[in-house]
């Protein structure tokens, strides 16, 4: 953990932003104590490299984490709210210059910022009636020179001056040394102003989307496959948190081969009537699974395998069904979730079954997550939830994250109760952004 961190700001201090990216991610999916200003450094690095919709996410993130600092969370406003100006949404950076001027009245270079972002955007005046009053009793009445803010502009990209000297002390491009700062604040249930400013935009992106999920638990196997305890309970915890996220969610429980094969067929009927690139399709299985011919298998209640060749008759193909299926329907995301990585349920019909599931290579605009690594087994689990659904549950309830952010949670969370021994997979080939949860 400390590796990566430490070489993580080597490459950011040499300038390498590409190479400090993964490194500095890998930190905090290790959970390295000094969270938030690994944030901070992340969204720098995206900053530098053009990627602004990326430093945007991490200056959120770095908020949550360093909201109790409040010349942190003020610079970290500041600093978003420049990000927003930059892709022209002086709405968001208002908000965001407001709320830094608020935390930090003393700061004189916040307020000329703001002034001068009323005077670019005349439409913006009316809504200096709602400044906070610290602010609106310091607030300048005259803009300075345009020369005067863009040089503050250019010392604050190179690093130089007071106000650019980093969240945490000597944290600048220049200057910064790892800071050894105890940060274990969780990311609180209630956001702040800034935080429900940006999830609102979120929710104004994507407020035409429509979102359909395919929701499976099967658990009451016979005697013969081996039942289970928590899959019912964690198809039907998913579906109420995912409904909560604003899907339209088919919840089905110990079910057949028939009734998967319907219930697939009213799903891709969703998908296909759902409008082009606004849709999104999430299927999600808990139960037995099992690879056979580089193919993926889950098992309904009724399979009676007993030879090899009755596996392709019996269960249902995921690649073959599922993906391929949504492939061809109007959805711009396909999410596939698979908590069936367990041993292989039919010991006495063939040897040449694979333990837990493989790695699906073919998967347009899909998102694929398991529960455990292709090739690996992972246990049911002994409370109500099984591990990898347990922790699903707790991160997609945190809203303004991305996909990509949800699962490495997860995973550094499985990995982390498992003492390494179960380590969750991803495949996905995705283009554009998913939240579950705007609010």
């Amino acid at each position: 953990m400390e590796v990566y961190y430490y070489r993580g700001l080597a490459y950011y201090k040499k300038g390498d932003f590409k190479s400090a990216i993964p490194d500095l991610q890998e930190a905090v999916t290790l959970q390295h104590q000094n969270e938030g200003n690994i944030h901070w450094f992340l969204a720098k690095s995206h900053e530098n490299l053009g990627d602004h919709q990326h430093a945007i996410a991490e200056y959120t993130n770095a908020i949550f984490k360093l909201k109790n600092d409040k010349a942190a969370h003020a610079k970290l406003l500041f600093e978003r709210g420049q990000v927003y100006e930059g892709i022209n949404n002086p709405v968001a950076a208002y908000d965001d210059f407001v709320l830094a001027a608020s935390l930090n009245v003393d700061d004189q270079s916040i307020r000329e910022e703001l002034d001068r972002l009323v005077k670019n955007n005349p439409s913006l005046a009316s809504r200096k009636n709602n400044l906070p009053q610290q602010v609106a009793a310091t607030s300048e009445t005259t803009i300075s020179p345009q020369t005067t803010t863009e040089k503050k502009n250019d010392n604050k990209r190179e690093g130089g001056g007071k106000q650019n000297d980093g969240i945490a002390k000597n944290s600048t491009a220049q200057n910064s040394q790892p800071v050894t700062v105890k940060d274990d604040l969780k990311i609180p249930q209630t956001q702040s102003p800034a935080t429900n400013s940006f999830l609102a935009e979120l929710a104004a992106t994507y407020k035409n989307e429509k979102r359909y999920a395919l929701v499976i638990g099967n658990g009451s196997y016979p005697k013969s496959i081996g039942a289970l305890r928590n899959p019912v309970n964690d198809a039907t915890d998913l579906a109420k948190e995912l409904r909560e996220s604003n899907f339209d969610v088919q919840l089905l429980t110990n079910v057949t081969y028939v009734q998967m094969r319907e219930a697939m067929r009213k799903f891709n009927q969703k998908l296909t009537e759902g409008p082009k690139d606004e849709t999104v399709g999430l299927f999600y299985f808990a139960g037995h699974g099992v690879a056979h011919d580089e193919e993926n298998y889950l098992v309904p209640i009724d399979a009676n395998v007993e030879f090899e060749d009755d596996i392709p008759r019996m269960c249902f193909p995921v690649q073959r069904m599922v993906l391929a299926n949504m492939e061809r329907t109007s959805s711009r995301m396909n999410i596939v979730i698979l908590d069936a990585c367990r041993n292989n349920p039919f010991p006495s019909a063939t040897r040449s079954i694979d333990h837990g599931l493989a790695e699906m290579k073919r998967a347009r605009g899909s998102f694929i997550a398991y529960a455990t690594a292709p090739g690996s087994v992972a246990s049911d689990g002994t409370g109500r939830n099984g591990l990898y659904t347990q922790e699903l549950l707790k991160a997609i309830d945190r809203p303004g994250r991305t996909i990509e952010q949800v699962f490495k949670e997860v995973r550094a969370n499985v990995r982390s109760l498992t003492d390494g021994k179960q380590n969750t997979w991803d495949s996905s080939n995705i283009i554009g952004e998913f939240y579950f949860k705007f609010q």
